[in-house]
């Protein structure tokens, strides 16, 4: 393997020169145990204005191009030597700022001994720019340079990946803004960019492999005989046993939040392990714009800067009216920005993995060496049968919280602490979808009452399937599992409303329903219980508006994911609808969305859990060009 002098001397090809990297690695003190060959905006403190320092276009008239190279390259993380996919030498890749209504090329070359794509995630552009091999994009051959060529249509926080194989699970991916054209809606001093993402020194496909084989291979939180102890006295024994049974006999675990834990991840946070504590620095009364990105293949984090409010201004690269919070669920290739008005002291910038068996970290601070305490992690939290969908009667326990938690707020009143309408309340206002009471909605029905639905037969989840809920509900206005039971304020679905009314907003003509299925047991994940290898496309027509509506079968978290087309979130305030490309879909939970069908060509649709995804859980979506329809048969065929 070669050296970290050898894995220096690759940057010299890049827009920061080996020398100016050494001095500056230098200035940080951590050059003998770099997690990786950084892109400037990773190095924070140091890198003064240079924070959002992006690779550099070559102009040729009005047209900017970017080259990137995805190679090989040796990488220190936590010390140890390994080695990454990389774009342009560094894991994440270098920061792409674009402008809105501008225009594009980024060549990319590729020197892997595999095929390769990116796909630009969050980005509307034409299908054959999007990145997907197999779907209307080839991949990049090894040696091959392959020119993505596509106009800013829009502006906000977004991030790019590869689309082959488990690439992404090895560092390649980056950070993307697009900046708005017309400037910014708030006002910030100073910006950074968060990248967060989770590595193993493992191959993935052997990762894979274990999970295939025993899918609970990395839960590290599996509950003990002292729990069972514990439980007896607190609930009594008959509780206890009935409850442990029923676990036992759907072959499930409550403490199974994610696939992959800490047991072999080490989380980064802009390329760091926690120990090496990516810093940012401020001039106390500045306001600092944060663009986070959770660019993991396998962790939710749960982000939160200790006695730092967090105003929250965008998601998905959309503005929403700002909320303020203490904590926030991010979700696997979601984007969230925020801005924190800091004191003239440090804070840390905390990344709690959602099973809580590790976390990334960061610094926010006035003067550089000056470090702010790292929270202690919280105790593991539990699912609970009403993740399982197995609860009839109240909705007031249907998150623990976490092992040593109260019970959870259920009052609906988000981040903002606004009174709202009881828990029972919301879920049934939820599950009518939120629209009625809002302005501009005439016309809008509830789910089951429009003609056409897709695959939606009772108990038609697909063979592959293994269980399917008693109950389901939106889940909208839960924080999640484990949190929301310590006196935090925490983002909620719910608290989201786009900045400006949708002027398009209009009642759906179809509806389709879709079920996130899988056997947890067999680690099998699919779509209405067919893996991709089996299911045909799902099609739709230029110029529909489509209600899409998920149903979670499984007790995992799904972050699904569209390409192509813009998604719009039921969540109950109508005209005001926030706009999304990703979507946190809780176990058991039903979920509603509006797509206008604005775009032809196929399109990948997907749970952006890497693992997921590579086993079966994604499908095509097929959009008719506007002159040539498909015929009902077409529609519904499957």
């Amino acid at each position: 393997m070669n050296s970290l002098p050898d894995a220096l001397s690759a940057v010299s090809a890049r827009d920061l020169t080996r020398r100016d990297f050494v001095r500056t690695a230098g200035a940080l003190g951590v050059l003998a145990g770099m997690e990786s060959i950084l892109p400037p905006y990773a190095l924070g403190a140091t890198n003064g204005a240079g924070a959002m320092q992006s690779l550099q276009p070559t102009m040729i008239g009005d047209l900017s191009v970017y080259d990137l190279v995805i190679d090989e390259t040796p990488v220190l993380i936590s010390g140890r030597r390994s080695k990454a996919v990389t774009i342009n030498g560094t894991v994440p890749g270098p920061l792409l700022n674009l402008y809105e209504g501008g225009d594009a090329l980024l060549r990319v070359t590729n020197r892997l001994r595999e095929d390769t794509s990116i796909h630009w995630h969050g980005v509307l552009l034409p299908p054959e720019m999007d990145g997907v091999p197999g779907v209307s994009f080839p991949g990049i051959k090894p040696g091959e340079t392959f020119e993505y060529r596509f106009p800013q249509k829009q502006y906000g926080t977004y991030w790019y990946h590869s689309h082959s194989g488990l690439q992404e699970q090895l560092g390649h991916y980056g950070p993307l803004i697009i900046h708005p054209s017309g400037g910014y809606p708030y006002k910030f001093d100073r910006e950074y960019v968060v990248v967060l993402g989770d590595w193993t020194f493992e191959d993935p496909y052997r990762v894979l492999d274990k999970l295939k084989k025993q899918s609970n291979y990395y839960n590290v939180n599996r509950r003990t005989v002292g729990d069972f102890v514990r439980d007896v006295s607190r609930d009594g024994f008959l509780p206890t046993l009935r409850e442990r049974m029923m676990w036992l006999q759907m072959r499930m675990d409550p403490t199974d939040m994610l696939d992959v834990s800490g047991a072999t991840y080490t989380y980064l946070m802009n390329g760091l392990a926690p120990g090496s504590n990516w810093t940012g620095t401020f001039h106390p009364g500045e306001r600092v714009l944060i663009h986070l990105v959770n660019a993991a293949a396998g962790t939710y984090f749960d982000v939160r800067i200790p006695d730092l409010p967090m105003t929250v201004v965008q998601t998905n690269g959309q503005y929403v009216q700002p909320v303020e919070t203490d904590e926030l669920r991010i979700a696997i290739a979601e984007t969230y920005d925020f801005i924190v008005e800091p004191g003239d002291r440090p804070y840390t910038l905390f990344a709690e993995s959602m099973d809580r068996t590790g976390y990334a970290r960061g610094t926010l601070t006035p003067r550089a060496g000056w470090n702010a305490p790292v929270p202690e992690r919280r105790k593991r939290p539990l699912l609970t049968m009403a993740d399982m969908g197995m609860e009839h009667d109240g909705m007031g326990d249907m998150d623990m919280g976490g092992e040593e938690a109260g019970p959870m707020d259920m009052s609906g009143g988000g981040a903002t602490g606004t009174p709202s309408m009881s828990g029972a309340a919301v879920a049934t206002d939820q599950a009518r979808y939120a629209v009625a009471g809002a302005s501009r909605t005439e016309g809008l029905r509830a789910p089951g009452t429009l003609p056409g639905m897709l695959e939606h037969e009772p108990g038609r989840h697909g063979v592959d399937n293994a269980a399917v809920p008693m109950m389901v509900a939106s889940r909208l206005a839960e924080p999640g599992a484990g949190l929301g039971g310590d006196g935090w304020r925490v983002l909620r679905y719910t608290d989201l409303r786009a900045l400006e009314p949708r002027a398009s907003f209009r009642a759906p003509t179809r509806e389709i329903e879709l079920h996130l299925t899988g056997n947890m047991e067999r680690f099998m994940w699919s779509i209405n219980g067919v893996p991709f290898d089996r299911a045909t496309p799902i099609r739709v027509n230029f110029g529909e508006r489509i209600r899409l509506t998920m149903v979670n079968d499984s007790m995992m978290n799904h972050p699904m994911h569209l390409h192509g087309m813009w998604m719009e979130l039921e969540n109950g305030h109508g005209e005001l609808i926030p706009r999304v490309h990703t979507v946190n879909v809780k176990p058991a939970e039903r979920i509603s969305l509006l797509i206008d069908v604005d775009a032809p060509g196929r399109w990948a649709f997907h749970c952006h859990i890497l693992n997921h995804m590579e086993v079966g859980m994604f499908r095509v979506v097929e959009v008719s060009e506007p002159d040539r329809p498909f015929a009902l048969e077409e529609l519904y065929g499957e």
